[in-house]
This record gives structure tokens, sequence and C-alpha cells, in this order.
């Protein structure tokens, strides 16, 4: 068995990761810490983890983490890095915020308030890389793993097939992300209450300054080889969980419908977490649930010469909780498809 602790438990992603490894049978779950709820029984924060709900919630300490064989960091923005650099080499170490996504310093900077600590192995295994490979294969063994953030999931895939394939143009993508409130995290805030958030939708981050804006462009631009360029524009939806993502570029020349579909078909056939849905059917934030999976859906619009790429996924799990077991798998050599849920959650 292996013996994992997470670090940030009291959170939405820290509840998540918790709820996906008491399904995973090769995972014993150690230590529970959190900063503020430090103290408290798990079950407080946390009531739908019956099983766990009689642990005490500890310190994020180095001494608390030490003799684990896999640490998740689910941690605000800007808290890994410095306890990230004191475990041992040999301790895998999943980081679901931001510190370690990034490989441009300059970018770092231009969007994030904490001095740049470096890049990892980036958790997206589904990432095209070069011309037929996938990013799991950089994945499998390695001890340091820097997951995606949920939006740039949604997009990365939805639009990663017409750079692979050489479709799409690298300028004027535009991308209207809807996300639900836990994506903002467990902190009380007054814009997210329920009277507030109810019956309403609302746009934030608006005018390319959402932080995980250049992370998106990052994953674009190296399946392209060039720079991609995206105007990202995410909203608030009345829901708790999921994504659903609305992304389009131009095309550089004349494609064919059939040849569009045929480039997302191809790059995503094997693919267990990544659905393309039958032509007609649009993909739904509530069917993806509580799932590890990604619906995506693509068609062409002819007229303006634009691809539109359509993906719904649930926010903590392959948004985050998710993807981050997905890579502890490949990490530890393990079926990737080990404890993760395939179908999601309905009505």
């Amino acid at each position: 068995m292996v013996r994992a602790a997470v670090a940030g438990a009291s959170g939405y992603a820290g509840g998540e990761i918790l709820r996906l490894l008491l399904g995973h049978p090769e995972v014993e779950i150690g230590a529970v810490t959190a900063a503020s709820s430090a103290g408290q029984p798990l079950g407080a924060i946390h009531p739908n983890l019956a099983p766990l709900a009689d642990r005490t919630i500890t310190d994020t300490t180095l001494e608390t983490l030490a003799g684990h064989d896999v640490v998740f960091l689910a941690l605000p923005h800007g808290h890994s890095a410095s306890i990230a650099e004191q475990l041992p080499d040999d301790v895998v170490v999943i980081d679901c915020g931001a510190d370690f996504r990034l490989t441009d310093e300059a970018a770092w900077a231009a969007f994030y308030d904490t001095p740049y600590a470096g890049s990892w192995a980036y958790g997206l295994p589904e990432l095209a890389v070069g011309a037929t490979g996938k990013q799991r294969d950089a994945l499998r063994g390695t001890r340091r793993i820097a997951v995606p953030g949920c939006y740039p999931t949604a997009t990365t895939l939805a639009l990663a097939p017409g750079y692979a394939h050489h479709l799409l143009a690298e300028h004027d993508v535009v991308v209207v992300a809807a996300s639900g409130t836990s994506g903002a995290g467990k902190s009380l805030k007054p814009h997210l209450l329920g009277s507030e958030v109810m019956g309403a939708m609302s746009p934030y981050g608006v005018g390319g300054v959402h932080r995980h804006t250049p992370e998106i462009e990052q994953n674009l631009s190296g399946i392209a080889g060039d720079d991609v360029r995206v105007s990202f524009t995410p909203t608030l939806a009345p829901m708790p969980r999921g994504i659903l993502a609305t992304c389009t570029a131009p095309t550089w020349d004349t494609f064919t419908p059939a040849e569009v579909r045929e480039a997302w078909v191809d790059t995503y056939a094997d693919e267990p977490f990544v659905h393309v849905l039958p032509e007609g059917q649009w993909p739904s934030t509530a069917s993806v649930l509580g799932s590890n999976t990604v619906q995506l859906q693509v068609t062409l619009d002819e007229r303006v010469g634009r691809v539109v790429a359509v993906a719904a996924v649930d926010n903590l799990t392959k948004g985050t909780a998710g993807a981050a077991v997905q890579c502890l798998n490949l990490a530890l050599d393990l079926p990737e498809t080990t404890g993760l849920p395939i179908a999601g959650v309905a009505p």
C-alpha cells in the first residue's frame, strides 16, 4: 500500500482528493492537514467523508508530512514551493496549485505576486506532445508533478487536436468558459453567497487578466510550435461544480467538417477520460458531475472559417483532484484509471 498525505485537506480540492483516495485500492490515507482548521475533526469540515469523519486535521508541517510515499498539496497559490523543497526527492509530490505549472518566469511574474519557483512535469496526461506522443510519457516514474488548472484542462483539451493536426491558426483564439462557484475555493466571499449567485451569471477576470491565461497559451503554443494568443473570459455560473468551455479559433485554410471532426476523434480515440460525443450531441456539466471525464464536441462554422469546440468537465474532479490521482497512478506505474470514476452522477 502507498501511504498518502493531503495538505490543505479542509478545502474543496483537498476534500475531493480524499473522496477519490477512499476508493483507491492501492492507497492508505495518512495525515490530513490544514491551517486555520487544524485541531478540528475532518467530519466537521467534510461531512460527506464519513469513513474519515473522526480523523483530526493537523498542522501542515514537515514533521506531519514525513513518512509518506505521496504528498498532495492542495494549498493556495504561492504556498507549495516552500514545503515541497523540504520533502525528500523520493517522495511523490503532487501540487494542485499554480506554483509549478508555468515554464516562463516572465509569464509567472506578470500574473502572480509571489517569487517564481520553477516548473515541474505538467500533469495533463492527454496533452498532445509532438506528432504522436502524449504528456503521460513524461509523468511515468516522476516524483514532482504540477496538476493543471481547471480552466486550462477544459480549454486545452478542447483545442489541442486542432493544433496537433495543423488545422488552426495561432491568432484570434477566443475562449468563454462558465464555472461553478467551487472554483473560487471554500473561503467565505460575499459575491459567492447563495443569494448573490442563484439565478445570475456574471463575468470576472475580464480583459486578459485571469491567471489561467498564460497556462492555456503555454499548452497550446507547445502543440502548435508557435505562439498562440488567447482571449479568455471566465464567467461565474449558479452551480456548485462544473466548467463549460466554449472555445473558438480560425482555421488557416479551407477544411471540411469531416476533416475537423476526424482530428478530434483521432486524437482522443484511445483516451479513457476524454470522450468526443456523437455528432449533434453537446456536452453538459451535469453529465460529468463527480467523474474524471471530459466531454467534447466540435464543429466547423464554415461561414466564418472558425472551429468551435465545447468541453464540459467537473472542475473538482478531472479539473483538479481526479487529475492528481491520475498522475499518481502514472508516477507509481499503476493502471492509469485506478480509483477514478469514469461515469458521472445523474440526475
